[in-house]
């Protein structure tokens, strides 16, 4: 199928904000399209080449695809860069820069989707000597072929930034509404496989029975349950009836995988850190039985057996290099707090069962593996649940976790079957979609953020600019990760790509109309930059007005 056909789709999508109108473009689309190539097109309608879980990125930095651009165009790096702040996007520059190409291509050839593709997979391949000038050459290939409208698209899945409204959601919903299947169905397969692509295949070949099949699979991380903020705790507890209560600890919240012999350990945002921290694969090894299975639990940085600043934890996630070093001088500690499967999956049963397995499955002879605090809670005894808060408080944690025991694992959903509830105020998790430099001796740094929530369509909405809560060594941080990720720069203003996620605290939610949100936020105090976060795992503007007290 030609890769004309897929841009035409893109074209069509970024024409209308209406979801019921995407999800129909994308449904009749799904329909045409051979049952080898639906996958690769799923994944290119979400803007990227890979599933979520994938390790692989395509690692191509804007700088040398804006190289590629100039060169097939046959104009300077700083026109394509001039182009880019013009155009705030690469792929706008590259199309507009295409419509006045002086550079002439001798053997044309239509450019198809597979070889698209294909292609930009084999760009995370590369690696070594000369790795920059054969990725460079492997880009150059699909630009030389690409009209203007193609090229856009090309380097818009480049830096998979597409631009066109659609999230996971609509995917979901024109795989059902092409194949026929239950809307519910696939919600579970996506759910239980978190691959778009398989689900479309499978829908397309076997329909709902087939989707009905898949299940979870030791090796491939599903996005995790999520908890809503507790009003009290007793309040939670008389509605549950009964709960299971125990430590929240700030940390980084790990899926843990074994299949065959491999043991793998996954992120909240699916990155695989098992390289990172070698040492706690062995210590699971040995706790485990040496049976496939999928664990949940809170990785902690420790000193002197206390627990120790989150971004201690960060640094021993980023470290690279110097392993040995880092893991004496950052211990780490893991609290098990979920078993998802083990030999079979178990998310379909209630988490007294699964917790009950996992504490006899689990040797914690090793002061490096441990079950979590629990303690089971009634109405009667609300004032066990007080202490146990109290309890983790004094010794350095965020607070505890308040979960319905009869509920199953849902991925990926936040409600009222897991709950939390922490000493300090509630913040907000926000990606950085645009800064402004600082004044003075700060005038190197970029000082403020503009930050945004998620919306109902996949899009961001702007809600506040930040500027406090952030030490020199933070704003340099900050600071060089708004550079790699630089849009547009005019003066002292900054667009960037959604990457950076900052956990936002503040005194209160208003109305304002100054912001997409609609929503703004009183005295915002970045707490911590999240890099265990992603950009699927900002909070809501849904979420932000079910929080709000006016």
């Amino acid at each position: 199928m030609k890769y004309k056909k897929l841009v035409d789709v893109y074209e069509s999508l970024a024409a209308t904000t209406k979801r019921l109108e995407k999800t129909s473009i994308l449904s009749e689309f799904f329909k045409e399209v051979d049952t080898e190539t639906l996958p690769k097109v799923v994944l290119m309608a979400l803007g990227t080449v890979f599933p979520p879980w994938c390790e692989e990125e395509q690692g191509l930095a804007d700088k040398l695809l804006m190289k590629s651009i100039a060169n097939v165009v046959g104009v300077s790096i700083n026109k394509v860069e001039d182009q880019v702040r013009e155009q705030g996007d690469i792929g706008g520059a590259a199309e507009e820069l295409y419509k006045n190409k002086s550079q002439t291509t001798f053997f044309f050839k239509p450019l198809e989707i597979d070889f698209v593709f294909n292609n930009l997979r084999k760009l995370t391949k590369i690696s070594g000597d000369r790795s920059t000038s054969r990725k460079i050459a492997i880009v150059l290939e699909l630009l030389s072929s690409a009209t203007a409208t193609e090229a856009k698209y090309i380097s818009r899945t480049i830096i998979e930034e597409l631009r066109i409204g659609v999230g996971e959601g609509t995917i979901r919903d024109a795989i059902s509404q092409a194949f026929e299947v239950e809307k519910s169905v696939a919600d579970r397969a996506h759910m239980l496989t978190n691959d778009l692509g398989l689900v479309a295949k499978v829908a397309k070949e076997e329909g709902e029975n087939g989707l009905k099949k898949l299940n979870l699979s030791p090796g491939k991380p599903v996005k995790p349950m999520l908890a809503q903020l507790s009003e009290g705790i007793a309040i939670s507890v008389e509605e549950m009836g009964e709960a299971i209560c125990e430590t929240k600890y700030d940390g980084i919240r790990v899926q843990i995988h074994k299949k065959d012999d491999e043991i793998n350990l996954f992120t909240r945002r699916l990155e695989n850190i098992s390289k990172a921290i070698p040492e706690m694969v062995d210590y699971i090894r040995e706790s485990f039985p040496n049976q496939d299975f999928i664990a949940e639990g809170e990785i902690i940085a420790t000193k002197n057996n206390n627990p120790i600043s989150f971004q201690y934890m960060l640094q021993r996630v980023r470290r690279k290099y110097n392993i040995e070093k880092a893991i004496e001088d950052v211990p780490l500690k893991l609290y098990l707090f979920d078993l998802l499967y083990f030999k079979e999956p178990m998310i379909d049963n209630p988490l007294e069962i699964r917790r009950a397995t996992l504490e006899s499955i689990v040797k914690t002879e090793k002061s490096q593996i441990n079950l979590s605090k629990m303690i089971k809670v009634t109405v009667e005894n609300i004032s066990d649940a007080q202490t146990l808060f109290n309890e983790s408080i004094s010794k350095g944690h965020e607070g505890i976790m308040i979960k319905n025991p009869k509920e199953p694992y849902i991925p990926g959903i936040r409600g009222k079957k897991m709950l939390k509830f922490k000493a300090e105020p509630e913040t907000l998790d926000v990606v950085v979609v645009g800064g402004t430099y600082g004044v003075g001796k700060r005038a190197n740094f970029i000082g403020s953020y503009k930050v945004a929530l998620a919306d109902e369509n996949g899009g961001l909405k702007t809600l506040a600019h930040v500027a406090t809560g952030l030490d020199d060594e933070t704003l340099a941080e900050l600071t060089n990760l708004m550079k790699k990720y630089k849009i547009v720069e005019k003066g002292t203003k900054i667009n960037v790509e959604p990457r950076i996620i900052l956990e936002i605290a503040y005194s209160e939610i208003v109305k304002s109309p100054e912001y997409e949100a609609g929503y703004s936020l009183r005295f915002p105090v970045v707490k911590r930059i999240r890099e265990d976060k992603g950009l699927a795992d900002i909070d809501t503007v849904e979420r932000l007005k079910s929080m709000f007290k006016g």
